[in-house]
């Protein structure tokens, strides 16, 4: 199964017979003090730095977020897209919980985006995927519902089930639906990684979904996060995860992606490992 993304120029599939896909999260003010302020203050400079220096990493799809406090999400969201596209050519990930300021991004773009995100509630459920259907969107979908994230993997299965009949009832199809098995802190709860990937097995299993997930969130909390990231992002890859809300700028992360698709059999004779070394290779001398 495939999940097409597309901008004006470019297509990203995610499949599991294909590349990992890096979806970047830098573009976001949650979290980031001064991108927030110069957002609000109608400076989107930082924005289209962020945007370039991820596609320079390689980050195949990136995600933008408009949710400053106070501010005017719809607007904001709107110039924030308007920035990336004149910057950049990858496909993009509209991520809010606001209807409005989906609508105002996925009015303006150019290709097939990805809606982030929508989770099993009905009223998520309401709000997001007629929004797919009209502008024919992909749609992230958490595993999760009305009772908030279960511990247990078949209760995220379930809700999955759900989700794809819900779709389903609105003439969108499973290639449309990226299943995120919920990632959350270790440092909460040493349970909650196992349960992440057992979700991940059996939603390759069960429903033969394609899949991504905020990898990040695994390390919330804890020292040497990189570290973390990488290591989560290995064990995740090798269950069947297809895609990541990740940071491409960690090279830790980007190295692990990298030697996961090798082992996965997506780097045909390590091309991209060897490729990827020697750019690190010239960026230590020329730092010499």
């Amino acid at each position: 199964m495939e999940t097409v993304l597309s901008s004006k120029t470019k297509t990203v599939v995610i499949s599991p017979d294909k590349p990992f896909v890096i979806i970047g999260e830098r573009i976001n003010p949650t979290g980031r003090k001064k991108l927030a302020e110069e957002m609000a203050a109608g400076d989107f400079s930082r924005v289209r730095s962020d945007a370039l220096a991820q596609v320079e990493v390689g980050a195949h799809v990136l995600d933008v977020n408009s949710g400053v406090p106070g501010g005017d999400e719809p607007a904001l969201m709107r110039k924030a897209v308007e920035t990336v596209m004149e910057a950049v050519d990858v496909p993009l990930c509209f991520d809010s919980p606001n209807a409005a300021a989906l609508e105002a991004a996925l009015s303006i773009y150019t290709g097939k985006a990805l809606i982030n995100s929508t989770t099993g509630e009905e009223a998520a459920l309401e709000r997001v995927l007629p929004l797919a259907k009209k502008y024919g969107a992909a749609v992230i979908t958490l595993c999760n519902d009305e009772r908030g994230p279960s511990q247990d993997p078949q209760v995220r299965l379930k809700v999955a089930r759900k989700i794809v009949a819900r779709a389903a009832d609105y003439g969108i199809p499973l290639a449309d639906l990226l299943f995120d098995p919920l990632v959350m802190t270790v440092g909460a709860d040493s349970s909650t990684g196992r349960v992440t990937l057992e979700t991940i097995r059996l939603l390759r299993q069960e429903l033969g979904v394609n899949m991504t997930a905020g990898a990040s969130n695994v390390s919330f909390g804890l020292p040497d996060r990189p570290a973390l990231n990488a290591t989560f992002m290995g064990m995740a890859m090798a269950m069947g995860l297809d895609a990541a809300i990740t940071n491409p700028l960690e090279p830790a992360v980007h190295t692990a992606i990298l030697a996961g698709d090798l082992f996965l059999g997506h780097d045909t004779y390590g091309g991209k490992w060897i490729k990827a070394f020697r750019k690190r290779e010239k960026a230590k001398q020329a730092a010499r």
